[in-house]
Protein backbone atom coordinates (compact mmCIF):
# COMPACT_ATOMS: atom_id res chain seq x y z
CA UNK A 1 0.00 0.00 0.00
CA UNK A 2 2.85 2.21 0.62
CA UNK A 3 4.88 1.55 -2.36
CA UNK A 4 1.49 2.47 -4.69
CA UNK A 5 1.08 5.91 -2.08
CA UNK A 6 4.36 6.77 -3.60
CA UNK A 7 3.84 5.94 -7.14
CA UNK A 8 0.44 8.12 -6.73
CA UNK A 9 2.46 11.02 -5.59
CA UNK A 10 5.53 10.08 -8.01
CA UNK A 11 3.19 10.37 -11.18
CA UNK A 12 0.95 13.27 -9.76
CA UNK A 13 3.87 15.14 -9.79
CA UNK A 14 5.59 14.26 -13.04
CA UNK A 15 2.18 14.90 -14.60
CA UNK A 16 1.58 18.31 -13.00
CA UNK A 17 5.44 18.84 -13.93
CA UNK A 18 4.89 18.07 -17.85
CA UNK A 19 1.44 20.15 -17.80
CA UNK A 20 3.31 23.38 -16.52
CA UNK A 21 6.23 22.93 -18.83
CA UNK A 22 3.87 22.04 -22.23
CA UNK A 23 1.50 25.48 -21.09
CA UNK A 24 5.13 27.39 -21.36
CA UNK A 25 5.89 26.12 -23.72
CA UNK A 26 2.88 26.20 -26.08
CA UNK A 27 1.74 29.50 -25.49
CA UNK A 28 5.35 31.14 -26.47
CA UNK A 29 5.33 33.09 -23.52
CA UNK A 30 7.63 32.15 -20.49
CA UNK A 31 8.68 29.79 -18.02
CA UNK A 32 6.99 30.21 -14.23
CA UNK A 33 10.16 31.79 -12.83
CA UNK A 34 10.66 34.03 -15.54
CA UNK A 35 7.14 35.00 -15.47
CA UNK A 36 7.60 35.48 -11.25
CA UNK A 37 11.24 37.49 -12.48
CA UNK A 38 8.62 39.52 -14.68
CA UNK A 39 6.29 40.38 -12.11
CA UNK A 40 8.87 41.23 -9.60
CA UNK A 41 10.24 43.84 -12.29
CA UNK A 42 7.09 45.42 -13.31
CA UNK A 43 6.70 45.91 -9.45
CA UNK A 44 9.60 47.90 -9.22
CA UNK A 45 9.18 49.83 -12.48
CA UNK A 46 5.86 51.02 -10.86
CA UNK A 47 6.96 51.50 -8.05
CA UNK A 48 9.95 53.87 -9.04
CA UNK A 49 7.94 55.73 -11.44
CA UNK A 50 4.95 56.25 -8.62
CA UNK A 51 7.39 56.84 -5.84
CA UNK A 52 9.61 59.81 -7.67
CA UNK A 53 8.60 63.34 -6.76
CA UNK A 54 10.16 64.81 -10.36
CA UNK A 55 7.38 62.76 -11.86
CA UNK A 56 4.04 64.32 -12.71
CA UNK A 57 2.79 61.00 -14.04
CA UNK A 58 -1.03 61.10 -15.77
CA UNK A 59 -0.88 57.54 -16.43
CA UNK A 60 1.79 54.81 -17.23
CA UNK A 61 1.26 51.20 -17.84
CA UNK A 62 4.73 48.69 -17.34
CA UNK A 63 4.23 45.63 -18.69
CA UNK A 64 7.33 42.83 -18.22
CA UNK A 65 8.48 39.62 -21.07
CA UNK A 66 11.09 37.79 -20.21
CA UNK A 67 13.01 40.95 -19.11
CA UNK A 68 12.03 43.69 -21.41
CA UNK A 69 9.45 46.36 -19.95
CA UNK A 70 6.91 48.63 -22.31
CA UNK A 71 6.13 51.91 -20.46
CA UNK A 72 3.02 53.27 -22.74
CA UNK A 73 0.21 55.26 -21.50
CA UNK A 74 0.55 59.14 -21.26
CA UNK A 75 3.35 61.46 -19.19
CA UNK A 76 2.83 65.59 -19.31
CA UNK A 77 6.04 66.34 -20.53
CA UNK A 78 8.71 65.04 -22.46
CA UNK A 79 10.86 65.11 -18.91
CA UNK A 80 8.80 63.32 -17.69
CA UNK A 81 9.01 60.30 -20.19
CA UNK A 82 12.66 60.22 -20.40
CA UNK A 83 12.75 60.14 -16.64
CA UNK A 84 10.15 57.00 -16.49
CA UNK A 85 12.52 55.43 -19.11
CA UNK A 86 15.74 56.09 -17.02
CA UNK A 87 14.14 54.40 -14.08
CA UNK A 88 12.83 51.38 -15.84
CA UNK A 89 16.16 50.74 -17.29
CA UNK A 90 17.99 51.08 -14.02
CA UNK A 91 15.65 48.17 -12.19
CA UNK A 92 17.82 44.95 -11.66
CA UNK A 93 16.91 42.63 -14.30
CA UNK A 94 15.79 44.59 -17.10
CA UNK A 95 17.32 43.76 -20.50
CA UNK A 96 15.45 46.80 -22.39
CA UNK A 97 12.61 49.32 -22.24
CA UNK A 98 9.99 50.11 -25.05
CA UNK A 99 8.98 53.67 -24.84
CA UNK A 100 5.50 54.08 -26.14
CA UNK A 101 4.28 56.87 -23.40
CA UNK A 102 2.74 59.50 -25.15
CA UNK A 103 3.10 63.14 -24.09
CA UNK A 104 0.11 65.11 -23.25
Amino acid sequence: MKNTNQLTKFLAIGSLSISLMACAMFSGRESAGEYVDDATITSEVKGDILGDPALKVLQVNVETMQGVVQLSGFVDSSQSEAKAVSLARHVHGVKSVKDNLVVR
